[in-house]
């Protein structure tokens, strides 16, 4: 987050540096800079001395060192003048360094190696997988957890859906969360709520009644956590490539621990009790608090708890209305919305279709992975292969192409072909890293964590209730029609949606559109 209040876009955050000269940081403390690029919105600060090192000393970024080479200047900065240099004069363009003799200037990492190199950016990596592990870990034991202690397959099976069904009610009440305090003390503090409803699962006291009421408390928070992290994001890597590969990774890693998150759970429950499997989510909850409380960066919050004297009710209330009465943002939201409703249909009724075309048990889970692997696929591909602006230029078209492959069910097709077919639908979910850079740039700074706490909170809704929806056709429908029936639907709405995503794109609405979008803005500050 920025460190100083938002101000007009041709204010400068800070004063212009003095004309005269400031001495450098100490060589290895500059070696050691992370890499990681931010957008500064800093005048041009003048160049600095830097010292020259004694006779027989190493360059302070030499190679073979061990140290990282010192990041590139960010927008707006002068590059570092070179050691000796005297005073630039005023107006004067920056001096270019120029390496020393013989040596090889190291190359810059670049797409998720860059990403990976923002030291921060571990360390919310690392809390993400862990956290997210120890949800998936706990989902399945709670499960059968439930289930031993009721023998009801209706209560275990709504210990799943509990898991959906609070987020849109946490997402709007509490999103003014993301806005109103810092967003690490925010990340902290939710794991530690999580930690707790998951240490009191574990009394054997709780009744079924308290664990559904603690599974929804959980989901409650999550949203929360999820849309304050996605919002830091832009803090910790910037509004610009890095944020988008930065999201890509923790899409990846979702998509990684729903496969092997199940697949611990299991081996788990085969050695410890259900509520020994749930001890294990306790300390990663734990983890994650810690890794997030020492690993990122203290920073402001976006405004300020007292701004606009409302309550955290009203202020989350009232984001959510500036959010999605933006034509432009709301109409993203959507795109990100709409095809999830759709695709979820295959998963919805796998079982029961892998018994309609006679599969094994094991064909099952190969039906149940097939979109995942498609999606990690492409993402790795897009992420790593496509330029930001091929990025940007795929986005319509893959959205509006990427429930077609569903219609193959409409033959019921075998296992091959159906797996192929839901290999490319997973893979039509990489549009939205092209997307993740729109909505960053139509969310105005004061506004992003509860855009994004709410962009979360719908996803997963929604995702519920194309469930819920395929579930219910499938009782008056073959299930090979209710799948090929969700991709024409999906299909021709989000065609709809795309129109309306071209009609919104900056420079194509008008004077009396735009300077609107841009008063709703304002009221938020």
């Amino acid at each position: 987050m920025e460190t100083e209040s938002p101000a007009p876009a041709d204010t400068p955050r800070t004063p212009p540096a003095p004309a005269t000269p400031v001495p450098a940081p100490p060589p290895e403390r500059a070696a050691h800079r992370d890499p990681g690029p931010g957008p500064t919105l800093r005048e041009p600060a003048a160049p600095v001395l830097a010292p020259t090192p004694a006779p027989g000393a190493a360059p302070p970024a030499a190679l073979g060192s061990g140290a990282a080479p010192p990041a590139a200047p960010g927008p707006g900065t002068a590059p570092p003048a070179a050691p000796g240099a005297g005073p630039a004069e005023p107006g004067a363009p920056a001096p270019v360094p120029v390496p020393a003799p013989g040596t090889a200037t190291p190359a810059a990492p670049r797409g998720y190696r860059a990403v990976f190199a923002v030291t921060e950016f571990r360390a919310v990596f690392a809390a993400h997988l862990l956290s997210l592990l120890g949800v998936v870990v706990s989902e399945l034991a709670l499960t059968v957890l439930v289930y031993d202690l009721t023998g009801s397959p209706l209560l275990s099976a709504l210990t799943f859906a509990l898991g959906l069904l609070p987020y849109m009610v946490g997402g709007t009440l509490f999103a003014g969360v993301a806005d109103r305090y810092p967003a690490r003390r925010v990340l902290v503090v939710c794991d530690l709520l999580c930690a707790a409803c998951v240490a009191v699962m574990l009394v054997p006291a709780t009744p079924v009644a308290g664990l559904l009421a603690l599974r929804c408390l959980v989901a409650a928070i999550a949203p929360v956590f999820t849309g304050t992290r996605m919002a830091a994001l832009t803090d910790i890597l910037g509004e610009g490539d890095l944020y988008v590969l930065g999201r890509s990774l923790l899409r990846i890693v979702s998509q990684s621990a729903m496969l092997i998150g199940f697949g611990a759970g299991g081996v788990l429950l085969t050695v410890l009790s259900p509520r020994g499997a749930i001890t294990v989510t306790v300390v990663t909850f734990l983890c994650s608090a810690a890794l997030l409380r020492f690993g990122t960066r203290d920073r402001p919050a976006r405004s300020g708890a007292g701004d606009g004297g409302g309550t955290l009710l009203k202020e989350s209330l009232s984001g959510a209305r500036l959010v999605l009465g933006d034509r432009r943002i709301r109409a993203l939201m959507l795109l990100f919305w709409l095809p999830a409703t759709f695709v979820v249909a295959p998963e919805a009724l796998a079982a029961p279709y892998a018994d309609a075309i006679g599969a094994s048990p094991a064909a099952l889970g190969l039906l149940l992975c097939a979109m995942a692997v498609g999606h990690i696929g492409a993402e790795l591909f897009v992420g790593s292969a496509l330029s930001p602006r091929n990025r940007s230029r795929i986005v319509l078209p893959v959205a509006a192409t990427g429930l077609l492959p569903l219609l193959v069910y409409v033959v019921r097709p075998g296992l091959p072909l159906a797996l192929a077919a839901l290999a490319l639908a997973g893979a039509g979910a990489a549009y939205v890293i092209g997307l993740d850079q729109w909505f960053v740039d139509a969310v105005p700074q004061e506004l992003r964590g509860r855009a994004m706490t709410l962009l979360t909170a719908g996803l997963m809704t929604v995702q519920g209730l194309g469930m819920a929806l395929a579930g219910l056709a499938a009782e008056f429908f073959p299930v090979h029609q209710v799948v090929a029936g969700s991709g024409i639907i999906g299909t021709a709405l989000t065609l709809l949606l795309v129109a309306e995503v071209r009609r919104t794109a900056p420079g194509r609405m008008s004077d009396t559109e735009g300077r609107d979008g841009a008063d709703r803005h304002m009221t938020s500050r």
